[in-house]
């Protein structure tokens, strides 16, 4: 009897570096979903769309325009460049007086806008169609310029890779509840005696499961708590050797919160996948 303990709670426990290592993986795919989503945003909210303005605005229309493009839900932010302004950037940006050159200044005025990211590249587009039309409608805007294959191809890669990310997340689940499941076959191979003896003594399926699934769940909250460790090591490694910027303290929250779900993902996978495993052979054993 005690040998068979021992070799359950052996082939138990056997599986808490493959868990682990599960959990290792999917922390690293959380943590570059994270970044990438993060990055992503910040690069789309970096993107300006130019709103190009008559030369002969008046002071008016550009207050008027300017209040009504900041009252848009999507606009973070929205600054105006006059004509003046915009030539005084240009001259510094080629290094060279380039209106004093060609004597006179062709630079039109305008309002530099910047959107709030968004995930879903299907708005970002009906956003930026529905900007550009209610611009349209006014006699002293021009025209919106902005870089549309940057835009969209950001966009696009995001989406992919959001999706990707996704499909493995779920497979390395899908591998990990299959791993645990033939475990606690074998253990219970190994058992099939001293599970008969149970029974006929009295012994209900409940209290027959209860160690094991108990055992499981303890498994899985040790692997990720060791998986959590492991990529706390991975990102100041990563940080240090890559300078990365991974240790904002911005950054903390998410970190805890990934830290967190890879525990409570490790004690529901294990559990998940323990509980039909040893309810199927229970019925089995008792046959």
């Amino acid at each position: 009897m005690k040998r068979n303990k021992a070799h359950r709670i052996t082939t138990q426990t056997s599986t808490l570096p493959s868990i682990t290592l599960v959990l290792f993986v999917l922390g690293l795919l959380l943590l570059t979903e994270y970044h990438s989503y993060r990055i992503s945003q910040e690069t789309q909210e970096r993107i300006t769309y130019k709103v190009d303005l008559v030369p002969n605005v008046d002071e008016a229309s550009v207050a008027q325009l300017q209040k009504e493009i900041s009252q848009y839900p999507y606009v973070k932010h929205v600054d105006y460049i006059s004509k003046e302004e915009a030539a005084e950037i240009f001259s510094s940006d080629i290094g060279e007086d380039f209106v004093g050159f060609i004597g006179y200044n062709p630079l039109y005025p305008s309002m530099m806008v910047n959107f709030h990211a968004d995930l879903l590249p299907q708005k970002s587009s009906q956003v930026l169609d529905n900007f550009c039309a209610a611009m349209s409608r006014h006699d002293y805007v021009t025209g919106v310029n902005y870089q549309e294959v940057v835009v969209n191809e950001l966009y696009d890669i995001f989406h992919k890779l959001t999706w990707f990310l996704i499909v493995f997340i779920a497979l390395l689940l899908v591998v990990c509840v299959m791993m645990i499941h033939n475990t606690i076959k074998l253990v219970f191979y190994s058992m099939g005696e001293t599970i008969q003896t149970m029974r006929l003594v009295g012994a209900t399926r409940s209290f027959i499961a209860r160690p094991f699934v108990l055992r499981a769940i303890f498994i899985g909250a040790l692997a990720g708590i060791i998986a959590d460790v492991l990529l706390t090591i991975t990102v100041i490694v990563l940080d240090n050797q890559m300078n990365l910027a991974l240790n904002d303290a911005t950054y903390f929250p998410y970190y805890a919160a990934i830290a967190a779900g890879i525990v409570v993902a490790g004690m529901l996978i294990t559990w998940l996948s323990t509980l039909p495993a040893i309810r199927k052979q229970l019925r089995t054993e008792i046959r």
